[in-house]
């Protein structure tokens, strides 16, 4: 199966969120602190820096559940799953807790739709943009 690369941008349980700018930094870029958001991450967010979402034309938006990861570290990996929204702005997945999963899913608001589908439709979605 293919792996890929992805970035820890926000850390799981903290409020300081960085974001990966592409550039000619080491790895082809760098991140940047962006803001601070009023709650914490209830999960490792970050991106996929070699490939864009055209929902909303930045690096595709990953997130890796499980014990808090620091903030740029660097991880390569087979989806468990794609947390798909209604408006493409969609998630890919790394790891298997359904605790994590659970407080995922709350994270977003019910008109996002959120539904966290399994790892074939994440690699359906991900070689939809390869081909882009």
């Amino acid at each position: 199966m293919k792996l890929y690369a992805g970035v820890v941008e926000w850390r799981r349980g903290e409020t300081g969120r960085w974001v990966w700018r592409a550039g000619a930094g080491e790895g082809g870029g760098e991140l940047v602190p962006y803001r601070t958001e009023p709650w914490p991450a209830p999960v490792n967010y970050g991106c996929l820096p070699a490939l864009h979402n055209p929902a909303d034309a930045a690096e595709v938006d990953a997130v890796w559940l499980g014990e808090p990861l620091a903030v740029g570290t660097r991880l390569s990996g087979t989806p468990s799953g794609l947390l798909w929204l209604a408006d493409g702005d969609h998630k890919v997945v790394f790891g298997d807790n359904a605790e994590d999963s659970a407080a995922l899913l709350a994270w977003f608001p019910p008109e996002r739709g959120a539904r966290l589908l399994g790892p074939a439709a994440a690699l359906e979605w991900l070689e939809s943009l390869a081909e882009r």
